[in-house]
């Protein structure tokens, strides 16, 4: 809720000293921006309710707005809040509280607000979320090293080409070797699957011209050593799952977007981003099995419940180059 404006300058002090007291705590970049913004909501029902100092909170006044967020819809998309959201608001006013009593300016006690049941089902990111990440590869915020930095947005593009556009688990896409792509006939050779499967994944034209550009215009300049890796380091060396991961964190910072920041993403959810795409444009859930690598159907199930599409309603498409990725990526 950072568009909510709040009149009461006390307010707007407390919010940013709750910012501040989070960050000395050492919490995440992440943590310390969503929760103060949580907390924004509830001091702006306050200042709906004539209440102007937060000497008037208590616990009835956090358990009615609570009672409020669960019946207000959700402003990005139809229905209310997932219950998964509600959690992180509950995690806010607890932390919230706990930093009003830490400080002394109000001895509330404890919260006692449940938990929403929640499906645990997979994280992922909607197209929009995607072509987000896109966006921020090639946001050059460096002064120094301008043929390096090039070099790491052009990589970084080309991971999201691997692990979103072809879908590979972390361990496939991090023993990817540039012979496994096969630009001529625009398909990716997976020699290192799960349980030591191999698998053919073909890649979408906007892939192959990111794993192009990146393979030969940027990559040579990382090379210090001949290595066969395509993901190669500021050593020259192959990358490991971490430090891919470590620069999927630094692209969804440079989003700015609250949305993608408050999703617990690693290398798997554009995996999971893929697959659900995928079903949500109509291909068949056999077609999305194989390009997963999935030993059974029932392991591809679950992007059911993901995409939202009821089974019944699932149309074959006979080949999997049906769904081009041109504008997602």
């Amino acid at each position: 809720m950072k568009n909510l404006n709040l009149e009461n300058a006390s307010f707007r002090y407390i919010e940013q000293s709750f910012r501040e007291w989070l960050d000395i705590l050492g919490y995440s970049e992440i943590t310390v921006y969503n929760l103060p913004n949580m907390v924004r909501e509830l001091l702006f029902y306050m200042e709906s309710q004539r209440l102007n100092n937060i000497k008037d909170l208590t616990t009835q006044t956090i358990e009615e707005y609570y009672g409020q967020l669960k019946e207000r819809s959700n402003q990005r998309k139809d229905g209310a809040l997932s219950s998964g959201h509600l959690n992180k608001h509950i995690q806010a006013l607890r932390k919230f509280t706990e930093y009003l009593r830490t400080v002394g300016r109000v001895k509330i006690p404890l919260l006692r607000l449940e938990n929403e049941a929640v499906e645990t089902y997979p994280e992922w990111l909607t197209k929009e979320e995607i072509q987000d990440l896109f966006k921020a590869s090639y946001i050059d915020n460096s002064y120094n090293f301008k043929e390096s930095q090039a070099a790491f947005r052009s990589r970084d593009r080309a991971m999201l080409a691997i692990f979103y556009g072809c879908g590979l688990r972390r361990n496939e896409g991090v023993h990817v070797d540039v012979p496994d792509i096969n630009f001529d006939r625009s398909v990716l050779h997976v020699r290192k699957g799960k349980a030591y499967k191999e698998r053919l994944v073909p890649i979408s034209k906007t892939s192959l011209d990111y794993l192009q550009e990146y393979i030969y215009d940027h990559r040579p300049a990382l090379l210090k050593d001949r290595t066969e890796a395509l993901f190669v380091s500021t050593y020259g060396k192959r990358m490991h799952g971490q430090s891919l991961y470590l620069r999927l964190k630094y692209l969804i910072q440079k989003t700015e977007s609250p949305e993608i920041m408050d999703k617990e993403i690693g290398l798997h959810t554009l995996r999971h981003s893929i697959a659900t795409h995928l079903l949500q444009a109509g291909m068949k859930l056999e077609s999305i099995s194989r390009f997963l690598g999935h030993s059974s159907l029932e392991s591809t199930q679950i992007y059911t419940h993901l995409a939202g599409v009821p089974q019944e309603r699932i149309q074959p498409f006979n080949n999997l180059r049906s769904y081009e990725l041109t504008e997602t990526l």
